[in-house]
């Protein structure tokens, strides 16, 4: 797999990995990293659908001057919609180690591991090691039909092989991919297991009292709500958010996350609801023709100044309309773009 990659790394480069290793040996220093609105960055495509690292850098630095930075948010690359599960395996990592290389330690900076068996997880995630992240987002190997005894044993044999930290990825939304509060009670003393990102039971959402159930292991992992409703989150004690937008128009999040910090509960639902359903009203309507997590994702980077291509087939691009359109929703929310 190494002789396949063929990476030399520049000697600036190999202090960063030295200082992400020393700052990996605690997990408390590592969550105290991994907070606030995460962003899931798209990965830049050239027009005949190959990754452009050169965009990759420069977007990576514009998020850090944008402030993207240790203790105000988190770059997650080769993710779902960061097109992960779409990339060769001689193309995630340079997409990490360039996110790194720009990064230059300013901002910790995670990676995608997707639907993998045990022995291929350890692998990827030893490289991803080595490309510099300080830690994954891990789902269970979903398309497998796991039962939760497997993926128990799945995180436990990744956990204890690996010198980076997880977060689980709670896929209850696809068939193999629950773990019961019973069984996370088994996975969050362990050393690497850092976060949740955690997102309930989608036939139990309306039901009170399901979201709050992860709650329980607030001192010992991470939670980070999946798009489900930050302020919800942060008042049970969690410790941050998956954002649509902070690697957009920074400024939102960073308003949004001040509300949430000062435990303005209610301010901060109002400010995350007047952009979440307007973009996941219009996301949902042009969806219906062609889906694709990071089509509304790359047409916001496009509205902004920072175009990173069309997603790979078969999804489709938004067009000239629909882009104009989103244009003016973004204006209405007052961003200055």
């Amino acid at each position: 797999m190494y002789d396949l990659l063929n990476y030399q790394f520049t000697e600036y480069y190999s202090n960063i990995k030295q200082q992400l290793k020393g700052v990996l040996m605690a997990k408390s220093k590592l969550r105290a990293m991994i907070s606030g609105p995460m962003a899931t960055v798209a990965t830049p495509f050239d027009q005949e659908h190959m990754v452009d690292y050169g965009v990759m850098y420069d977007v990576t630095q514009w998020l850090v001057s944008r402030g993207l930075v240790t203790g105000k948010s988190v770059l997650k690359v080769a993710a779902a919609m960061g097109e992960g599960p779409q990339l060769r395996d001689t193309e995630w990592p340079h997409l990490l180690r360039t996110t790194v290389q720009a990064a230059k330690g300013r901002v910790p900076v995670m990676c995608g591991i997707h639907n993998k068996d045990t022995i291929r997880a350890i692998e990827d995630i030893k490289i991803a090691s080595d490309m510099g992240a300080v830690a994954v987002q891990l789902s269970a190997p979903i398309h497998n039909g796991p039962t939760e005894d497997d993926n128990i044993r799945f995180f436990t044999d990744v956990s204890n092989s690996i010198d980076i930290g997880i977060m689980i990825y709670n896929t209850h939304s696809m068939a193999g991919g629950a773990i019961s509060i019973d069984g996370f009670r088994k996975l969050v003393e362990l050393e690497n297991i850092i976060a949740i990102k955690w997102s309930p039971p989608v036939a139990d959402r309306p039901i009170p009292g399901k979201y709050e159930e992860i709650f329980e292991f607030i001192d010992n992992v991470n939670i980070i709500d999946n798009c489900f409703g930050p302020a919800r989150c942060i008042q049970q004690g969690g410790h941050g958010y998956m954002s649509h937008t902070v690697d957009i128009y920074p400024e939102h999040d960073f308003k949004l996350w001040d509300l949430l910090s000062s435990r303005r509960f209610i301010e901060a639902e109002q400010l995350w609801e007047s952009v979440e359903k307007p973009l996941g009203e219009f996301s949902a309507r042009v969806g219906k023709d062609s889906g694709g997590q990071a089509t509304l994702k790359k047409a916001m980077m496009a509205v902004v100044g920072h175009p990173m291509g069309a997603p790979r087939p078969p999804s489709n691009p938004l067009n000239a309309n629909e882009i104009a359109e989103l244009k003016e929703i973004m204006l209405g929310f007052g961003w200055d773009i």
